[in-house]
Formats: C-alpha cells, structure tokens, sequence
C-alpha cells in the first residue's frame, strides 16, 4: 500500500503526523518504509529522533541524488536501531515490524518530474513494494514537483498497489480553504490528476482528510484553561468550521481522522511514544488518533465513501 500525505499550506503538522501513523503501524507489527519527497524541508529525520539526518542526509545517496541518476540505491535507516525516540531505544520492540527511513538530502531542493525522474521514481516504488507492507511518502507542501511525480507514476504503473491520499490541515478557516483548493480547485490534485491519465472520480475515493491541531469544545474536563466565555465563543466557531468544511467538501464523510492538539506536538515535533503517555507528557487521545489512523488506511468502511 502507497500512502501519500500531503497539504496545501505548511505548518499543518503534515510530517510530524505521518511519522507517528507510520511508527504506529509498524508497531502493529507491518514492515514499514517512509519516503521523505518533502525536498525543499527533509526533516522526517529529526522527528523519528534520528539527529544526523535531521534535515536530511549528508551522504550521496539521498532520495534526491537518487532521483536525479546521481547515485546508483537510494540510502535508508534502520529507525529501530537508529532512533533516539525513546532514548537507548536499541532493536525493534517484539511483535513489531521494520520500520526504514529513506531520508532526502541536506540542502536539497525541488526539482523537475522530467521523464527519467517519473521512471526511476517508479522503479524504486515497485521496488520497495515488493519489501514493506506499507509505504509512506511525505510530499512538499502546496502543488510541488513532488506531488505531479507521484500523480505521474500512479497513473502511469498500474503494478502499484492500492493507493491512498491524505490531506492535512489545521481547523481554521484558512486551512480548510487551502485544503479544499488543493483538491478540487483549479491545479489541484483530481485536475492534474486526470490530466496526467487518473480516472477522476476513481483518484476522489482514494483522497481522505486529517485535521490537526483539533481542540474539542465539548471536553469534559475543559479546554486549556479557558474562561467560561472563551468556552462558549470556542464552540461557535467550531460550529462555524464545520459548517465551512461541509460546504468545502470537507466534511465527517471525507475525514479519516482528527488529531486532537497535543503540548508534544506543539513544542517538540516528534514520535510520541506509550511511554510519553504514561509519564503524562503526552495525552491518551493524541496516541489513539495515531493508532486510529494507522488502522484505517486499509479498513475498506474507511474507503468506500466519498
């Protein structure tokens, strides 16, 4: 399974997500790969706690040089071996599958989908399918190089396997708008899509939404702290955004999940572990949207909608 996240605008917490549904569903015992196409910001390194590949990997074998016929394999990291997250963390936990990180480079940067570049990009696909269970590939935030490769190549090959699309945003306005824009708007993914060879409403049912950073109004225990009116000022608005969402497209139908705002998540992008939740740094919810998603990305009840 190909799993592609991606989002309109930065900041949507598109990264440090992915990497935690990737851990988890290598916690659940798959074999796991995540791909770092975010090429203009590699930094799945730093969130999988692996410090020399925080922002990409000093070696010639990146996913960039890779691409661009520089170098022959792309290189990859044993996150289980590598991770400082949990610290001294040593060989894969038991029950658990691998979990491989192919960094892109340092400095690096976008870069044209011309023709060699789509087939090597399919090659190593192909490739890794026949390895791991699940493949995660970041994508550059907004309508990148990076994004029209991957349109390009699933189109294209049909030997890949079942694909999904998640789109990330904030619950804000203006995340909502830029989410749907880049879904259904002009250049957005179902029109280049279709352009490059997608059977638009075929590429539809494979796009789901997470919203992130989500505060519940309706908490039991209340939120953060807020005034009585804040509360009820809060809980306005979140009827407004779902309101908006509906009419965007973006309804409960089309979400898979909703991350609930998370102080880790929010001061230190990085994997929340069971044990960040038992020593309450963390919050239960948080882990289980994680979990959750990972779950669901082959759960046909999840995918049968639009």
């Amino acid at each position: 399974m190909l799993v592609i996240a991606t989002s309109d605008k930065g900041g949507t917490g598109r990264s440090v997500t992915t990497c935690n549904v990737a851990y988890r569903r290598a916690m659940q015992g798959d074999d796991v790969c995540y791909l770092d196409f975010d090429f203009g910001s590699p930094t799945a390194g730093a969130i999988f706690g692996i410090e020399r590949m925080a922002h990409g990997t000093q070696d010639e074998d990146g996913l960039h040089r890779y691409l661009q016929g520089k170098t022959v394999t792309p290189g990859h990291v044993d996150v289980w071996s590598e991770s400082r997250r949990p610290p001294g963390s040593g060989p894969r936990p038991t029950g658990a599958g691998n979990l491989v990180l192919y960094p892109g480079d340092l400095g690096g940067g976008e870069f044209t989908a011309k023709p060699e570049v789509i087939e090597r990009c399919a090659e190593l696909l192909l490739l890794l399918q026949s390895q791991f269970s699940v493949i995660f590939i970041d994508l550059s935030a907004g309508r990148s190089h990076a994004a029209e490769m991957i349109l390009t190549v699933t189109a294209r090959e049909r030997r890949i396997s079942e694909t999904r699309w998640l789109v990330f945003h904030r619950w804000t306005r203006q995340h909502i708008s830029a989410a749907a824009d880049l879904v259904f708007e002009n250049r957005g993914l179902l029109e280049f899509g279709n352009l490059f060879g997608h059977d638009r409403d075929e590429l539809r049912r494979c796009i789901r939404f997470v919203r992130t950073a989500v505060i519940d109004p309706k908490s039991d225990q209340g939120v953060l702290g807020l005034r009585a009116e804040q509360e009820a000022w809060l809980r306005q608005v979140d009827k407004g955004l779902n309101e908006q969402a509906n009419i965007a497209g973006l309804g409960r139908t089309s979400v898979i999940a909703t991350v609930p705002v998370d102080p880790v998540l929010q001061w230190r992008e990085q994997l929340i572990t069971d044990e960040d939740v038992y020593a309450e740094i963390a919050n239960d919810g948080t882990v289980e949207a994680f979990a959750g998603l990972a779950a669901s990305l082959d759960d046909p009840a999840a995918w049968s909608r639009i």
